[in-house]
């Protein structure tokens, strides 16, 4: 879990350690002060360092930012990536999408509102870059029910809008969950990828059982 901040190992390819430490704790104070209101100072302050010292690793608070965005929507990316190629038909692969989707979104809950929530801060080629991901993750999930629709399992009129909802549920998560609530990560992704199923229509057959 978050515990409350940011977890190490989120980072753990990144190098040296004190790059590590200085992005764990953007993570935290982002996701406690909002983007706008920390100061670099706030952020050297959190990792036992200078100010002057952050900006050895990072030249902008701005790329802190990036760097972590980048990390998150990649990952995001990957997770729904292996799930459309899984194995099985549209409404398993749908399942285990949003499953593995929502479990980070509520394990990894403090990086994950900053990734989903503080991309208006980016600037430039950055915001073009991770927009580009948004839209590749976009297009991964909306694949998955085109191919539920096509086999005829999904009952989607609109397939795009209820891919974006679908994301967007999934996205909320890290908005609401917090470590020691009534249900853990493992719990909430069942029963999103249940509310997936509900939402593109799909109808378990009685030799197959449900997905969820």
């Amino acid at each position: 879990m978050d515990a409350g901040g940011a977890r190490t190992e989120e980072w753990a390819d990144v190098t040296p350690d004190a790059a590590r430490r200085l992005l764990t704790a953007a993570v935290q104070a982002f996701a406690e002060r909002g983007y706008h209101a920390t100061t670099t100072r706030d952020i050297a302050g959190r990792a036992g360092m200078s100010p002057a010292a952050l900006y050895i690793h990072f030249r902008t608070k701005e790329e802190l930012l990036h760097r972590i965005s980048g990390v998150g929507h990649r990952l995001a990316l990957s997770l729904l990536t292996r799930a459309r190629d899984g194995s099985g038909g549209p409404a398993e692969r749908l399942a285990d999408a949003v499953r593995t989707f929502v479990r980070w979104h509520a394990e990894h809950h403090t990086t994950a509102r900053v990734v989903q929530y503080e991309l208006g801060a980016l600037a430039g080629e950055h915001r073009s870059e991770i927009t580009a991901l948004r839209r590749e993750t976009d297009a991964v999930l909306r694949s998955i029910v085109e191919d539920g629709v096509r086999t005829g399992e999904f009952d989607v009129p609109d397939v795009r809008g209820t891919s974006l909802a679908l994301l967007s549920l999934c996205v909320d998560v890290a908005r609401w969950f917090r470590d020691g609530g009534e249900r853990t990560p493992e719990e909430v992704g069942d029963l999103y990828a249940g509310l997936a199923l509900r939402m593109v229509g799909h109808r378990p057959t009685s030799d197959t059982g449900p997905l969820t």
